[in-house]
């Protein structure tokens, strides 16, 4: 019989992955209102209050500072980091006419270019630094 695997110890084992971000039920609750927040733009009354006066908007909803500082930089790693799921978020930078393609390479450190050539290509190489706490 095994031992029973602390759950939040495995999980805390993907943040060691370089560039990964687990959505995990830690990061959903983290980020529960900011998800919500990204999912009112789906209305296009809504998308229109927002456009109107950004920070307005974000005050309706129940954000940390951090998080609505993050939104109105359009820093979406950071947002990740704060509880953000890319698929609601994808809202937001739907909104601002952003493709899927052009607010992701925003994360990478890449142009748009070369984001996309990569991704064409394959995706990143699996060589290189899988480990931040072992560099390697």
């Amino acid at each position: 019989m095994s031992t029973p695997r602390d759950i939040h110890a495995y999980l805390a084992e993907f943040d060691d992955i370089p560039g990964t971000r687990v959505f995990t039920a830690q990061r959903a609750r983290q980020g529960y209102h900011l998800n919500q927040f990204a999912m009112s733009l789906m209305k296009a009354d809504n998308r229109a209050r927002w456009k109107a006066d950004e920070r307005a908007y974000l005050d309706e909803w129940k954000l940390t500072d951090e998080q609505k500082a993050a939104v109105l930089e359009r820093n979406y790693t950071k947002l990740l980091d704060l509880g953000g799921n890319i698929y609601f978020l994808s809202k937001v930078f739907s909104t601002d006419g952003q493709s899927f393609l052009q607010a992701v390479s925003t994360m990478s450190g890449m142009s748009l270019e070369d984001y996309q050539a990569m991704m064409i290509a394959g995706g990143r190489s699996p060589e290189g630094v899988r480990s931040k706490k072992e560099a390697r």
